[in-house]
């Protein structure tokens, strides 16, 4: 029977894949329930029915975003890191998970019989990707989202001085319509904000 994992055996094993690709991670710890409820607290989710997720890692924002979904309304993941989609399937099982790339989504949701997403929320490290890589994938996503859509991710306080996440932030607003900023997530390791779009 297979135990539960605590939230320190789970923060031990988020930063030694930290330790080992720190570009695919790009946080040394899992992301705190203040976090998650700030990606998704914003959206107004009667006007939502299909949402995917892009990197989940273990799952830190999930639980937020199922609880916000009836019934009919349609999820999936995409998670590119295969240990950290083992884990996320381990505790969500019967949910779809996709271990792929964001490059691909528009595929993904083709897949999933969907035309498009209303909500995309997104823990992917924006600031340790080439400009190339931020721009197609912001490309990819202004693609599959409705007109009027919603997208969430994050940043954190401490690395906003790098350039690749001001390079980020001066990318959005050319996908999407709206851009702001929500006041810092203190009760997080490291503090963070998040941004919320619409496209």
């Amino acid at each position: 029977m297979q135990t539960k994992p605590t939230p320190l055996t789970e923060s031990i094993r988020f930063f030694s894949r930290f330790a080992t690709d720190p570009s695919a991670v790009g946080a040394v710890a899992p992301s705190s329930s203040a976090l998650a409820r700030a990606m998704v607290t914003w959206i107004d989710w009667s006007e939502v029915d299909r949402v995917a997720e892009y990197g989940p890692g273990t799952g830190a924002f999930t639980p937020q975003i199922l609880a916000h979904l009836g019934e009919e309304d349609r999820f999936f993941a995409v998670e590119r890191d295969a240990g950290l989609a083992r884990r996320f399937r381990a505790r969500f099982p019967g949910t779809s998970l996709y271990q792929d790339s964001v490059e691909n989504i528009a595929a993904l949701c083709e897949r999933e019989g969907l035309e498009g997403l209303d909500a995309v929320i997104c823990g992917l490290p924006w600031a340790s990707f080439t400009p190339d890589l931020q721009r197609r994938l912001l490309e990819q996503t202004a693609g599959v989202l409705r007109e009027g859509g919603y997208f969430a991710t994050f940043a954190y306080v401490s690395g906003f001085a790098v350039p690749g996440a001001h390079r980020f932030q001066r990318l959005l607003p050319e996908h999407f319509s709206r851009v702001e900023r929500s006041p810092v997530v203190w009760r997080n390791l490291p503090p963070a904000f998040v941004y919320r779009c619409r496209r």
